[in-house]
């Protein structure tokens, strides 16, 4: 099942959830501010990481600022201690299955979520669309050519 950590008014949340709800993929959306979530779904964040913290704190928020603390210092306990009492740390929407994790909304990004049968589908449907476009823009420069070897045989 896919999370969504979520601020209520945060628009890249919002845009998440309109993405799965329009691809018709199950999703809880887990409020950063008022639901609760244990330091092992914390920790389960941190290790689908490809950056480590630098990917998922937010160096704009007021409580990055506040705080004022040097990230690569932290012991792994007390940063999961920081994040469960500084939430608005972390960047949004953090969306999470598995083995995935995506933090913010990006339209190309969040494709990762869709089942592989769907994409597999998408990309035979665009390749089609691809042939397509391809053979039209040849048949039209045959046509040019052919119309330009005409205008040169009556001139």
């Amino acid at each position: 099942m896919v999370l969504i950590y979520t601020v209520p008014s945060c628009s890249s949340c919002k845009k998440a959830e309109e993405w799965f709800q329009m691809h018709e993929i199950p999703y809880k959306k887990i409020n950063l501010l008022t639901d609760d979530i244990s330091p092992k779904d914390f920790l389960k964040i941190l290790s689908l990481t490809e950056e480590g913290t630098e990917e998922i704190i937010s160096k704009r928020s007021k409580a990055y600022q506040r705080l004022n603390i040097n990230f690569d210092t932290v012991t792994v306990d007390a940063l999961i201690a920081l994040i469960e009492d500084n939430r608005t740390l972390l960047r949004r929407p953090l969306i999470v299955d598995d083995t995935r994790l995506q933090v913010g909304y990006n339209d190309d990004d969040i494709r990762k979520f869709l089942p592989r049968d769907f994409r597999k589908v998408k990309l035979a449907k665009d390749s089609t669309e691809i042939r397509k476009i391809v053979e039209i823009r040849e048949a039209k420069e045959r046509e040019l050519e052919l119309s330009s070897q005409n205008m040169s045989f009556t001139s």
